[in-house]
């Protein structure tokens, strides 16, 4: 068995990406069947033809397909693809030596998940911005943790002591 080719982390990082998808994974099953154009390939899995471009776009950035503009006899260009041969040998080894040539520009281009509909997606609530000093930004009873507790004003024998504190300095 010859030896596969080792990707740099930023080639890891694209036919991965590339792969992590099951819209990918299955247009690589129908062309290993053979060549194909992308109006009958979008046919044969039941996708859109925007969709099956973007998808084959990015299996061709990662080199996983080929693409070629042909003429067909009625002089209608067609675009085929077909599958690019390609070995990986994925090992805890290649991995290490892939993420020792990554590079920044690599790292900060792996997508955001594409498995998760963004109907679906969790966002996490921003905190509350820190309120202001000062007597407006005391929050009303019903939020302040000793809410329900009384104040020091409403004990019985606070308000007497206020009382005569008043009485005493007219």
């Amino acid at each position: 068995m010859g030896s596969a080719p080792v990707p740099t982390g930023d080639e890891l990082l694209k036919i991965l990406g590339a792969l992590g998808n099951p819209h990918r994974m299955r247009i690589i099953q129908a062309l290993t069947g053979g060549r194909n154009y992308v109006s009958r390939l979008a046919r044969d899995l039941g996708i859109s033809r925007p969709l099956l471009h973007m998808h084959l776009q990015r299996l061709e950035a990662a080199g996983l397909v080929v693409g070629s503009l042909e003429l067909s006899e009625d002089g209608k260009a067609m675009k085929f693809f077909e599958v690019a041969p390609f070995v990986y040998r994925l090992t805890p080894e290649a991995v290490a030596a892939a993420a020792a040539s990554l590079t920044e520009a690599g790292a900060a281009a792996e997508p955001a998940p594409e498995a998760t509909p963004r109907s679906r997606r969790r966002r996490t609530p921003e905190p509350d911005p820190p309120a202001a000093a000062g007597p407006e930004a005391t929050p009303p009873d019903s939020v302040r943790p000793d809410a329900g507790q009384p104040d020091d004003a409403d004990r019985p024998d606070s308000v007497d002591a206020a009382r005569a504190r008043r009485s005493a300095n007219p």
